[in-house]
């Protein structure tokens, strides 16, 4: 039967089991939550990414807490001391998030459902390679996290950049799963890399274009040069679940698929 009480510390767990039809077992979800839009109109709003309402949670007698990363250590340990039963994923690649569905579903007792709909985002993913492949060029493609400091992308990004047809060209910092190891204390290695196309997607905030042409040298960059530089919205890319596998990747094959055949 599974836990029938579930708060979502994240979106990705919410936006999982809406895709289940589990939605019901959710009493409260992350006020940063915008996927499904429904969500937020039918949920209480109980934490932030860093931060939770401890008191109002437990009101709302979960018996079951899903969260993500390390980063929410502190807010798991302090529903556990409450007695309540909490599980913190900690997934960071396409494989992880696929991995995630599979696992979320047999926690609360939708295994079945949870199989069908992780091999229905692989299909998704193959489709999209396969067109890849298809391609005449693969773009260098840099992809911003953040700009101040700047901040590259994460591994499930990098892998996703990938698949649509293109090559991550810091490769070897999509590997940390920290940010703060992904910061580019060189502005210049950007240059260096000569990505074809730039990616932004600053979380929390609208990407300007204008404003990453403007920085010192970059107009050398050929991605500057020639006017390929594209937002990528935060919430269809940043979150390791499936809007990235699907909305983000699809957004990202566009750009890849212009760039490639203009």
């Amino acid at each position: 039967m599974g836990p029938q009480r579930i708060v979502c510390l994240t979106e990705e767990p919410t936006e999982v089991l809406y895709a289940l039809g589990e939605q019901h077992r959710i009493v409260g979800i992350s006020g940063f939550t915008v996927r499904p839009a429904i969500a937020r109109r039918e949920k209480p709003k109980v934490s932030a990414f860093t931060s939770a309402k401890i008191d109002e949670i437990l009101r709302l007698a979960p018996d079951f807490v899903v969260g993500f990363s390390d980063i929410q250590a502190e807010i798991a340990s302090a529903l556990i001391k409450q007695g309540v039963e909490v599980w913190i994923s900690n997934h960071r690649s396409v494989e992880g998030i696929l991995a995630y569905v599979r696992r979320l579903g047999a926690l609360v007792g939708a295994a079945d459902k949870a199989n069908a709909y992780a091999d229905e985002l692989a299909r998704g993913l193959d489709a999209i390679a396969v067109e890849a492949a298809t391609l005449p060029r693969r773009p260098k493609v840099y992809f911003e996290e953040w700009d101040d400091p700047l901040i590259s992308g994460i591994r499930w990004v990098a892998e996703l950049v990938r698949i649509a047809g293109g090559d991550d060209v810091f490769p070897e910092r999509a590997a940390e799963s920290l940010a703060k190891a992904r910061i580019l204390e060189d502005p210049d290695e950007v240059i260096r890399r000569a990505p074809d196309i730039i990616l932004g997607s600053w979380c929390g905030k609208k990407f300007r274009p204008e404003k990453v042409a403007a920085r010192p040298g970059w107009d050398a960059i050929p991605a500057v040069r020639d006017g390929a530089l594209h937002e990528i919205k935060s919430p269809i890319i940043l979150q390791p679940g499936p809007a990235a596998l699907t909305e983000g990747v699809r957004e990202i094959a566009r750009v890849i698929r212009a760039w490639s055949r203009g």
